[in-house]
């Protein structure tokens, strides 16, 4: 079956065809696309047109352009219309104006792909879903999803970010959910904003895109939650909040942080439900509660949601934990590493040091023969005026008592460095590549290592570093 045919395609951007194709799928990257897809040549770090006759080369039935591109030969398949970026957005309408899914949008300062992901996890399981694979959360990536979604798709996960006012709402609008969830309202972007209520101002906005008779989920537990419900008040049929506080309507309680998992309790309409996701940390549980406040607002199989919700793992970069052999002639010589490398800021770093805090080395191995909790992290961006202090306020987080070594990466996490106590301070670099030269000096069996920064920092690099310590012998 074929996602768009060149009729249907031009007629929803009002562009013209060149010739006759069926596209299955829709690219904006020659590296990642398949045959049959429709390449949209959008103009970001590079011009887009520069690799339309790439793309055709490969397979593409047809590529959305505002021009002929040089060098295509005259019958090259093209849908050309005024600006390649609108015509994005009309395809994405269009492809959401013709579906039948019910749709569940997120977002939040942190935790909103990591919902997603959930979110997919759990509706697979009721029904055809949709969702995109990457954190595609912007002015391009929410109309591309919405473009990509297949026409019997029963339902539609749509992640929605932001860095700037203004932003969110034309999103929602665009992706018009029947559920909107915010997972929590935290310093990020702040050099966009005036203070935290601009930004709680801003997720509510995804209140505003709702069908008729749509339902706003939002954190109960954030100072700014009283700003959350009046958006979800004026633009919603129904709002559910959930969290730890005693008002929340999908109240989580009692919440079990595991070595591999998180159990918790919630109690929502008078019931009481026991509940696990298959990695730890405290976030986890709660932005859980979320999803399944979204599955009741669906109207689904809450039993089915909850054996599906136990088997979720996150992404890499996000929290993904895995263990790596460090001498391939000795099974028992493992350490540990928790990859929470794509992004970061202050309430995501507290969780991810909170999950570290709560992790159990193991002794009698390696070198020392003592295991430790080691973090690394990197520069958390966007913060505005009150960066430096935001980064050195890390270092009085209750679970920073039970952290053995922090290294720091970047010039703002210098702040962090210079407030922790001596015996704490690991080295202090201003590049992931500095820090990555003496890495294998660091580690141990039996360690439980944090890599945890904003995405700009390339602290993946110390996750590819570490993992590749798997295939040669114990660092000396």
């Amino acid at each position: 079956m074929s996602l768009w045919t060149s009729a249907e395609a031009a007629e929803a951007t009002g562009g013209r065809a060149t010739a006759d194709w069926q596209a299955r799928g829709v690219s904006i990257d020659t590296r990642t696309l398949k045959p049959g897809d429709l390449f949209v040549a959008l103009r970001a770090a590079r011009d887009g047109h520069d690799f339309v006759a790439d793309a055709l080369a490969k397979g593409a039935s047809a590529a959305l352009v505002d021009h002929v591109p040089e060098g295509l030969p005259e019958d090259a398949p093209l849908l050309i219309v005024p600006d390649v970026l609108e015509g994005l957005e009309a395809l994405g309408r269009a492809g959401r104006a013709r579906s039948a899914a019910r749709v569940v949008a997120v977002t939040g300062s942190v935790g909103k792909t990591s919902t997603k992901d959930m979110l997919r996890r759990v509706l697979s399981a009721q029904g055809r879903t949709h969702a995109a694979e990457a954190s595609y959360n912007n002015h391009w990536g929410v109309p591309l999803t919405l473009a990509r979604m297949p026409r019997d798709t029963e339902y539609a996960v749509i992640e929605i970010g932001m860095n700037h006012p203004g932003e969110i709402a034309p999103l929602a609008r665009l992706a018009r959910p029947h559920v909107a969830i915010v997972t929590i309202v935290a310093p990020a972007h702040l050099a966009a904003f005036d203070n935290i209520e601009g930004i709680a101002r801003e997720k509510g906005a995804i209140f505003e895109g709702l069908e008729s008779g749509g339902t706003a989920i939002y954190n109960g537990d954030v100072e700014t939650a009283p700003i959350l419900a009046e958006s979800a008040e004026r633009f919603a049929a129904r709002s559910l909040s959930f969290g730890e506080s005693g008002g929340c309507h999908h109240r989580v309680t009692d919440v079990r942080v595991g070595d591999v998992s998180t159990v918790a309790h919630l109690r929502a309409w008078r019931e009481k439900v026991l509940y696990k996701v298959a990695v730890p940390g405290r976030h986890f549980a709660v932005n859980a509660a979320a999803v399944l406040a979204a599955v009741w607002a669906l109207d689904l199989d809450r039993a089915r949601a909850l054996i599906d919700l136990g088997t979720w793992t996150p992404g890499a970069g996000r929290g993904h934990r895995e263990e790596i052999q460090l001498d391939i002639a000795q099974s028992e010589a493992l350490l540990e590493l928790i990859d929470d490398s794509y992004n970061a800021n202050p309430a995501s770093m507290g969780a991810a040091l909170e999950v570290l805090a709560g992790a159990e080395p193991r002794d009698g191995l390696g070198r020392l023969g003592r295991g430790r909790r080691i973090a690394y992290l990197g520069d958390m961006k966007e913060l505005g005026p009150s960066e430096v202090a935001l980064h050195a306020a890390l270092a009085d987080l209750p679970a920073m008592a039970k952290i053995d070594r922090v290294h720091c990466v970047g010039p703002l996490m210098r702040a962090l460095w210079e407030a922790l106590p001596p015996e704490k301070r690991g080295r202090a670099t201003e590049t992931a590549e500095e820090m990555q030269a003496q890495l294998a000096r660091d580690l141990d069996a039996g360690d439980v290592v944090l890599v945890k920064a904003s995405l700009s920092m390339g602290l993946g690099r110390l996750v590819d570093a570490i993992r590749k310590m798997r295939q040669g012998a114990e660092p000396s």
